[in-house]
């Protein structure tokens, strides 16, 4: 059975209303019963405008960058990666092949 690892990267900061953007992803997919996703933290990151984000003094971030990670089968994550894009208007969706043991 093939599974598929699908990567979202986007900005701490980006709201859907008066929620942040992750979890938002992250209620989606747990709605639409994927497998298993987390969310993490980036410490420093750029994206395509080539601003370097990162940890500042005393701890404060500049809007760091956000990972989500989900694994499941193939249909599954294909099947709400468009639901996805919907909802993202500025950030990273990568979609790649897995080994799951």
């Amino acid at each position: 059975m093939k599974h598929l690892a699908l990567t979202v990267i986007l900005n701490e900061h980006k709201m859907s209303g008066e929620i942040p953007l992750y979890e938002v992803i992250i209620r989606r997919l747990a709605r639409v019963h994927i497998a298993g996703a987390t969310v993490t933290a980036g410490i420093m990151g750029y994206g395509k405008h080539g601003e370097v984000h990162r940890k500042r003094l005393f701890g404060v971030a500049d809007e760091r960058p956000i990972t989500i990670f989900a694994v499941d089968q193939e249909e599954a994550i294909r099947k709400v990666v468009p639901e996805i894009r919907e909802l993202l208007s500025d950030g990273l969706i990568c979609v790649s092949e897995v080994e799951v043991f």
